[in-house]
């Protein structure tokens, strides 16, 4: 499987696709090339995201977790709160002001040198600086 290249402002990852999410990797292979606005989480913890609103990609829960990893990427694909993309950068709860949500985890950073680090100042952009612009592109 293809990787994916992520760029927040400066900072830069490869993430691989998860095989264990097929249809979710397939909806968001539709979206891409992506660019956004990263934000940081109102209800997650350490985490950014990207909100959708009313799309729904069309997936059922697959792969998902209420607890995704630091740069485990997860989409909420929409139902009791908006549709969603989550980038942690340390520990998280998909959540919403309806409660608890679980997101399908479809990609995951390839760990490299710094990379932690990496997502830790993602995250403190989001919080401290407000809206990033995010990229994400299959290589």
């Amino acid at each position: 499987m293809s990787e994916l290249q992520i760029r927040v402002g400066d900072l830069h990852f490869s993430a691989r696709w998860e095989a264990d999410a097929p249809q979710t990797v397939a909806a968001m292979r539709r979206l891409l090339p992506l660019r956004s606005k990263l934000i940081h989480c109102r209800w997650s913890g350490e985490s950014t995201w990207i909100p959708y609103g009313d799309f729904r990609p069309g997936v059922d829960w697959e792969n998902h977790t209420s607890h995704p990893a630091p740069g485990q990427l997860a989409l909420y694909p929409g139902g009791i709160s908006e549709c969603e993309i989550f980038l942690p950068y340390g520990a998280c709860t998909t959540s919403s002001k309806v409660g608890q949500l679980a997101a399908n985890h479809f990609a995951t950073v390839v760990p490299d040198e710094g990379w932690e680090d990496r997502l830790r100042e993602v995250g403190r952009r989001c919080l401290w600086e407000g809206a990033q612009e995010i990229e994400i592109v299959e290589a």
